[in-house]
């Protein structure tokens, strides 16, 4: 579902274990790239920050999903090939 911006953070260092973190340029950085290329949507949170301000959170477009969807057989197409190469070298 939709996410802010800390809340992708925390979810990739999640689910990377730690090895993927996001600085916080570097983060909004990417998700203005994927706003331009309509992969993702932005989204104003009805409930305010302490500002005033409603939180701006993020999800996928079905566009995006296509998009992830072939990212994510391409990853394990190569990881395949990978694991083939190690099982041929020899001990």
């Amino acid at each position: 579902g939709p996410l802010h911006g800390y809340a992708i953070m925390q979810q990739a260092a999640e689910l990377s274990d730690g090895r993927v973190r996001f600085s916080t340029g570097t983060l909004y950085g990417a998700l203005k790239r994927l706003l331009d290329s309509g992969w993702i949507a932005r989204e104003e949170d009805a409930s305010p920050d302490a500002s005033g301000r409603g939180r701006k959170t993020y999800r996928l477009t079905a566009d995006g999903k296509l998009i992830l969807t072939a990212e994510a057989q391409r990853l394990q197409a190569l990881a395949a090939v990978a694991r083939q190469r190690l099982n041929e070298e020899p001990a």
